[in-house]
């Protein structure tokens, strides 16, 4: 099998690198195409088990997204309040590194996250114009049953 090698890399190398993946990800995604773009969307969807938080662009691409799983919370803890606001705060990292100010907030779901993510972005520092409540609402629901004859 032979000795292992670690390889250790300088700290110029290390910055050349990052500046590939910077440079890689802003080429991914729509937000850098629109130079003077300082608005984007924020979706909240948050049910029993997980909570996800994606950010658009004012069009709806997704420009990045994160989960309360995807952060590291596994199993029951990934459906509480603190995830979400710990999930919420990345976002809002990601959204000042893309240069966006100001979010529309569209919150989906029965989840205990819901709140605490919105608190977490407004005091982050992201502005928020609108919050809407995105939620399905069954209107008027199946067909019932024929009526049983005896």
């Amino acid at each position: 099998m032979g000795k292992k090698r670690i390889i250790e890399k300088s700290q110029e190398e290390l910055i050349k690198e990052r500046e590939k993946v910077d440079s890689v990800i802003r080429k991914g995604t729509n937000a850098s195409a629109v130079p003077g773009q300082k608005e984007g969307r924020i979706y909240v969807f948050s049910s029993y088990n997980n909570t996800i938080i994606t950010l658009t662009d004012h069009k709806g691409d997704v420009i990045k997204w994160a989960s309360a799983g995807s952060i590291g919370f596994k199993g029951t803890k990934k459906a509480t309040p603190f995830a979400a606001s710990k999930v919420a705060e990345a976002i809002v990292i990601a959204a000042k590194k893309f240069g966006i100010e100001k979010v529309k907030v569209l919150v989906k779901g029965i989840g205990s996250g819901r709140e605490s993510a919105l608190r977490s972005v407004a005091t982050h520092g992201l502005t928020i114009t609108t919050i809407t409540d995105i939620t399905p609402i069954p209107h008027n629901g199946c067909r019932a049953k024929k009526t049983r004859r005896v």
